[in-house]
């Protein structure tokens, strides 16, 4: 393995690691203590848009709409999140988010922004393309060959 692959392959894992430790501690501090980084990605592909059906959000995050009823109870039960059944057809769920579930999400949103804002002031534009253009290859990557 040549030094390039192993030091991307340290970064990479690093980076994970470190968002998702980063991630723990911001919610442990804040009114949001309750909550795992688990069900704050939940929050985020229910979103804040419209009210979205249990199989969409469960294809979203790449499980099953059984782990995602495990994970919608305890969010459900914490005030998060509300969930419906359609009036056409009962066994569609809909789930959406409170308002305490919507501020959990701007709070998510908020901090990645203020990394990626870091991130890019501190590059120039060719920088930036560049970045932006590794990482898409990297997500393509991911896609064509485990999804």
């Amino acid at each position: 393995m040549n030094e390039n692959v192993k030091t991307l392959n340290k970064l990479i894992t690093s980076i994970f690691y470190d968002l998702t430790d980063i991630e723990k501690k911001i919610f442990a501090q804040s009114q949001f203590n309750d909550i795992s980084v688990n069900e704050i990605r939940t929050i985020q592909a229910i979103g804040v848009k419209e009210p979205r059906k249990m199989s969409e959000v469960a294809m979203d995050l790449k499980i099953t709409v059984g782990t995602l009823t495990i994970s919608i109870n305890r969010l459900v039960k914490k005030g998060y999140v509300k969930r419906v059944k359609t009036e056409e057809d009962r066994r569609i769920v809909i789930v959406d988010l409170t308002e305490k579930g919507k501020l959990v999400y701007q709070t998510h949103e908020k901090f990645h922004y203020e990394i990626i804002e870091n991130i890019v002031s501190t590059l120039n534009k060719n920088e930036q393309k560049m970045l932006i253009q590794s990482l898409e290859n990297v997500c393509d990557f991911f896609k064509s060959k485990y999804y």
